[in-house]
């Protein structure tokens, strides 16, 4: 369509393999100006991030931190190890290192420098320490998830819920405050006006399975009420 950025992968919901990831990727790859992003669940999300970069997706999304530690760690699997970075995202003969060109070259540990760490704050520990967590260096992007939140607070499924608002707009103030990027996640674009207002320039828009479950429902129950008219 070329209306868009980036494309991300939310790994934390979908099966995938290896190869899979790969191709995903390449795929990428085949236009100039489209960038990715993948969303790793809590565990094993150094293997996962290093195994996404390592496929050639850019930038990565970590879920579920809950602490300044768990944040460090997340910018340690993806900064390269060296004494400048500090990081523990070691050289491999993957397709991010070019095909073997740029294996252990400066132009690797500059590329794992380039990408992208964005986290998920969707844990009431996580809100309650915002500043310290997005305090590590490194941390580049940051967004609000309202269903984990709402649930670790004992209100599930209430996203309009006051205290859940309460937290959105506390993430995005703290996160410009500090010089770090938010980023919300929206379903249509008239959604986007009021965190326009708040500050907010990047957003996350549509997700496959909620666009196919709209238009089920909707085309469903258009074609029902045609038959119910024979």
């Amino acid at each position: 369509s070329g209306q868009y950025d980036y494309v991300e992968f939310v790994a934390e919901y979908a099966p995938y393999d290896l190869h899979l990831l790969e191709n995903l990727g390449r795929t990428v790859e085949l236009f100039d100006s489209m960038t990715s992003m993948m969303k790793v669940e809590q565990e094993l999300r150094a293997y996962l991030a290093s195994r996404a970069i390592g496929a050639g997706i850019q930038n990565v999304l970590f879920s579920d931190v809950r602490t300044a530690e768990d944040v460090e760690d997340c910018v340690r699997a993806v900064r390269a190890e060296t004494p400048e970075t500090g990081g523990r995202h070691g050289t491999s003969l993957r397709r991010g290192a070019g095909f073997v060109q740029d294996y252990g070259a400066p132009a690797f540990v500059q590329a794992m420098e380039d990408v992208v760490v964005a986290l998920m704050i969707e844990k009431a520990e996580a809100v309650e320490d915002l500043e310290a967590l997005l305090s590590v260096k490194g941390v580049d992007m940051v967004q609000f998830g309202p269903g984990d939140y709402s649930m670790s607070i004992g209100h599930p499924g209430q996203y309009d819920h006051a205290e859940v608002l309460k937290a959105e707009a506390h993430v995005i103030e703290t996160a410009l405050r500090i010089g770090i990027t938010p980023r919300v996640e929206i379903y249509t674009p008239e959604q986007a006006d009021k965190y326009i207002e708040m500050g907010v320039k990047h957003f996350c828009i549509g997700l496959d399975v909620f666009l196919l479950r709209d238009w089920f429902k909707s085309a469903g129950k258009r074609m029902g009420d045609i038959l119910a008219k024979l």
